[in-house]
Order: C-alpha cells, then structure tokens, then sequence
C-alpha cells in the first residue's frame, strides 16, 4: 500500500498512514486488491483513522470483487466509484489471466486484449483510496508523474501542477483508464476490415466463421461495458454538482470540464464499438448476398443448357423408337439432316434467349463497370 501527501508545491510519498489528513493538500491511499483481501478489517480501521470517515461493509466487499460491473454509489460520507479498465495480458497473475478462454475461442489479437479488471474509487472529503490489481500500469505511470513534479513559480503551468483534489485525481486516472479504449480502435478496425475482404473475396470460401461470431460477442461486451461505465461516470457528475456547491465557481467548473472530457471519450468508445459491429453485420448480409447471386448465376446458366438440350433429346428419342418404316432412316443422308435440324434449333434458341436478355453479356457489362 502506498500513501502520498499531495500538496499544492510538492508531491510526498509517506511511509507509514497518517492519522489525520494534513492540512495542506489531500491524502491519496492506493492499494491493490490483495493487499485488502488479506485483512480487510485492518486496511478499513487504518482507513478509517487516517481520514475519520469508515468504509460500509458492502462496499468493502465490492472493492475486492474481481467481477464487479462498473457503477456508481455514494453516502453522507463518501463517493464510491468501480471503473473496469483494460488489463494487459502481462499485467494480469496466471491464476487470474483469461487467454485461456480467448484462446479456446479462437478469438484475434486484437480481441483478446478486451481483458478487463475493475478499479475502486474512494471519494472522500480530503483523500482518495483506490483499490485496483496488481502492477497496473496507469497508476504506476501516474505515481511516477505526480513524484516527479517539482514546483517551478515562474513556469507553473496548469498542464503539469498536481491534482487539487481527490475527484481531480480521481478524474485524470479515469480519463488515462479510458484512452486505453482508444489506443484499440485501429487494431480492431483493421482486424474487421481483413474479414471483410475474406468474406467477399469470390476465390477463397471464408472459414473463421466461429471467430467472427466470438468477435461479436466481445464487441457487444464492450457495447456494454461502455455503457455502464457512461451511466456510473453520469452519476459521478451529478454527484460533483450536488456536493460542491460550496467551493468556488471555477474550481467547480473544471471539475465538470474533465468529468465531461472522460463522459465524450467513453462515448466515442461506445459509438466504435457499435460501427465495428454494424460492418460486421453488413459484411456478412453482403457475402450471403453475394453466394445468393453466385447461385442464382449457376442456376440460370444449367437452365439455359437444359432448355437447349431438350428438344435434342426430344429429336434422338424419336429417330430411337423401334419401327420399320421412319423418314431418313434409309436415306444415306438422313444423319446429316438430322444433325442439321439440331445445329438449327440450338442456334434458334441461343438466337431467342439473347433477344430476351436471358443471357448478358458479361464481357461488355464488366467494361461499362470500368467507366
């Protein structure tokens, strides 16, 4: 577990919890999730006296709750926040680590990296507790940031100055958790545009019809996480407004800025998402319609060859009944006539079905495609 003192000059990380929060500035606790499930009872008392405020029974169980959805919930005393964000496959421990089930399923590269875990936010008066899993890169690159910060009067710009409050804090880890989303856009855009192609190539009979299926369900996964995560970033907003009417406007108002900025990410996540899984959609009505048509053109072309046939057959079954006496059958060019009268209805016929337009021509429509 690690605490830091963030003040308006410097950032401090402290060795032991303190018992009050300091004066100047706020207190950030970070833990991670086992830390808190070895001694719940302990990590909730240090808790309690380092920032006089006691986390309820219910939400302690949620902070260590692998599996928990995110979502919103608050008290008289404190806001609670649980964000999902994406963990990569070398963050995650063997026990906890789901490639097996990815790879069972067959699903790509790009998918298999909409691995998430959830991450607690404690909102208090003067200090934010976070609970998330081990090695998380986004807290880790944010520890360093905030250690590194070094207070310069003449050059103190809003960019690089540390957080003045728990939620600011609380906001910048949730909008880096949410850029993560889109660092997947073009990977997965690129992933469906390869399927897209396979399914309407005409040469090659498209096979991962079990991967496109799981690519799906993962898409709709995400449609659903993202939706979750709107709805608890909402009720974190409504929150911030009804609780912070006591500080200045302007503080206020960057507050809401930054919940906005991460509400307009997650949404563009949300509406990804939704595109990837309507061009899905479409390239498979496209490629049935394509296979429909192909056979369509394979039918017409054993029918037209069918219709020419047939008065041939017509022809050699009478000239092949068993009497004595027929026409030409004595004659030394009856053979010759006979295969003349075929020659003429074949021709007849392909004469009548071009006049018809049972027949295109392709040649001529593939230039006209051309131009």
């Amino acid at each position: 577990m690690n605490i830091y003192q963030i003040g308006e000059r410097q950032v401090t990380l402290v060795a032991d919890m303190p018992y009050t929060v300091p004066e100047d500035g706020f207190l950030w606790i970070d833990a991670t999730h086992d830390e808190v499930a070895d001694n719940p009872e302990l990590w909730r008392n240090a808790i309690e006296h380092a920032t006089n405020t006691r986390i309820y029974d219910l939400h302690l169980q949620d902070a260590i709750n692998q599996k928990h959805p995110s979502y919103f919930d608050s008290t008289q005393d404190y806001a609670m926040v649980v964000f999902r964000k994406l963990s990569f496959t070398s963050d995650l421990p063997p026990a906890e680590n789901d490639l097996d089930e990815h790879e069972r399923r067959k699903i790509p590269p790009a998918l298999s990296k909409l691995i998430t875990q959830p991450v607690t936010f404690l909102l208090m008066g003067r200090a934010l507790v976070t609970v998330h899993a081990a090695n998380s890169r986004t807290i880790e690159a944010t520890r360093l940031r905030l250690l590194e910060y070094k207070y310069r009067p003449e050059g103190n710009t809003q960019h690089n100055r540390p957080p003045t409050s728990p939620a600011e804090l609380a906001l910048r880890l949730l909008n880096t958790m949410i850029d993560q989303y889109l660092d997947l856009r073009q990977p997965l855009t690129g992933q469906i545009d390869r399927w897209q192609r396979a399914l309407l190539n005409p040469r090659r009979a498209f096979q991962d019809w079990t991967a496109l299926l799981d690519a799906r369900i993962e898409l709709r996964k995400l449609d659903h996480l993202c939706e979750e995560q709107h709805d608890a970033l909402q009720e974190l907003r409504d929150y911030l407004v009804d609780n912070n009417q006591g500080i200045n406007n302007r503080a206020q108002d960057l507050l809401l800025v930054r919940v906005h900025d991460v509400m307009e990410h997650i949404t563009r996540v949300l509406n990804h998402a939704r595109r990837l899984e309507a061009s899905i959609e479409s390239a498979v009505q496209i490629h049935f319609s394509a296979m429909a048509h192909r056979t369509s053109e394979i039918m017409r072309t054993l029918t037209v060859i069918t219709a020419l046939f047939m008065p041939l057959t017509v022809i050699t079954g009478i000239f092949g009944m068993n009497f004595v006496d027929m026409p030409l059958l004595a004659d030394h060019s009856g053979f010759w006539i006979a295969m003349g009268l075929m020659a003429a209805i074949v021709i007849g016929l392909l004469i009548f079905f071009r006049r018809r337009k049972y027949l295109d021509d392709r040649s001529s429509d593939n230039e006209r495609a051309r131009y």
